[in-house]
């Protein structure tokens, strides 16, 4: 693509997927840098039993990328394809296992990844935020006292007031090519996502987040929809409460351009002020794939993407 604006999404999990679905669209020029820090399902136990990087989040990233013709389509498919059987396969997605196999055989996992992408034919490159996996900790303040819990998957699902978030190790090695990436990119989405767990661990490791505080990068965030809660996880927390969380954690944070559903958010929450604050401009506009959904539109994100780029 002539002119196609150089992208960084940072995120996790489905949320990233949408972004990514919605980029490749528009530029050829995006880098996905993905958390690495599930601990549950498939990618939970491949992390267990091969102490490697859980492959799950850094898969949908992969196939969020693929094209739209036959070729990409197809193994976007089979990427994600799960089996289902009584034994111990059980459960894993065919492109965990791939990306695990590779990490096993070759102990390069930024080459892995990009062996994947090559035969997918991705749009652009998918890259782990760091070469160790993490474990997230959070502190929160609950109706029993203060509690402390240890995984994706927990502090996701944990109801209470956040006090505190930290990464297991502390100090995990940052890919250095996702570092490269922030500094030369022209742009940075953040979001949407389980924003404790798959947002929130671009800015807990620290030379991340110094990379994003100095990137002359434009930054975007992008809100979550209204999620109502399920078993795995909860979405007890608004837009305002999301992006006072990164400044806390970053606080010379610039935010150029904040996308929230005009649906879901009403005019006088104070997030304007709060995004306005950060020096930014607050985009609303529909987003969702049909009334009462949580999930982006791709298309209409796309959509509202190209506006800002142009």
């Amino acid at each position: 693509m002539s002119d196609a604006p150089k992208v960084v999404a940072l995120g996790g999990g489905h949320g990233l997927a949408a972004t990514l679905t919605a980029l490749r669209t528009l530029t050829d020029e995006v880098t996905a840098i993905v958390t690495v820090a599930d601990n549950g399902g498939s990618s939970g136990r491949l992390r267990d039993e091969f102490g490697t990087l859980p492959p799950g989040d850094l898969r949908m990233a992969l196939a969020a990328l693929c094209s739209a013709d036959e070729w990409g389509r197809g193994w976007a498919d089979i990427l994600q394809y799960r089996f289902t059987s009584e034994g111990p396969l059980n459960g894993h997605a065919l492109g965990n296992l791939l990306l695990t196999a590779l990490w096993d055989r070759d102990g390069d996992q930024v080459s892995g990844i990009a062996r994947v992408g090559e035969l997918l034919r991705i749009t652009g490159r998918v890259l782990p935020m760091a070469l160790d996996a993490l474990d997230i900790e959070g502190t929160f303040a609950t109706a029993y006292g203060r509690k402390i819990v240890t995984g994706q998957v927990e502090v996701a699902s944990t109801k209470g007031r956040l006090e505190s978030l930290r990464l297991i190790p502390e100090r995990p090695r940052s890919t250095p090519e996702a570092l490269a990436a922030i500094a030369s990119a022209e742009w940075i989405t953040i979001g949407p996502g389980s924003w404790f767990s798959s947002v929130m661990p671009h800015f807990l490791l620290r030379e991340q987040a110094e990379a994003i505080g100095t990137s002359p990068a434009k930054k975007i965030v992008i809100f979550n929809l209204p999620e109502p809660e399920s078993e795995d996880e909860f979405a007890g927390y608004s837009a305002q409460e999301h992006l006072a969380l990164i400044i806390k954690h970053l606080p010379n944070f610039r935010c150029d351009f904040a996308i929230a559903d005009r649906t879901s958010i009403a005019d006088s929450d104070g997030l304007q002020e709060m995004v306005e604050g950060c020096g930014g401009t607050l985009v609303r506009a529909d987003l969702s794939k049909s009334p009462g959904s949580f999930h982006h539109d791709h298309q209409k994100l796309a959509s509202v993407l190209s506006h800002i780029f142009n």
